[in-house]
């Protein structure tokens, strides 16, 4: 999915519509925009970032009993 797009004399782009369909994007939603090399990507900005955030790196507490490392971590601040 992708369009063409042409930029306004006030540097402004109209998002495709069936892009803003499948998106779920409406009037007033915010973007966020990266550059990526010499490419502009547009994403969508959360709702809720703590939603966005949930479950991001738990790989890295597979094998980690939670309760155990946060006794030790709490050792460390005495």
């Amino acid at each position: 999915m992708g369009g063409m797009v042409k930029l306004s004399a006030k540097y402004q782009i109209v998002i495709p519509r069936e892009v803003r369909r499948r998106l779920g994007l409406e009037a007033g939603d915010g973007l966020l925009v990266e550059v990526r090399g010499n490419t502009i990507v547009l994403v969508p900005r959360p709702r809720s970032y703590a939603k966005r955030l949930r479950g991001l790196h738990k790989e890295v507490w597979e094998n980690v009993d939670a309760r155990a490392y946060v006794r030790e971590e709490r050792k460390g601040w005495r």
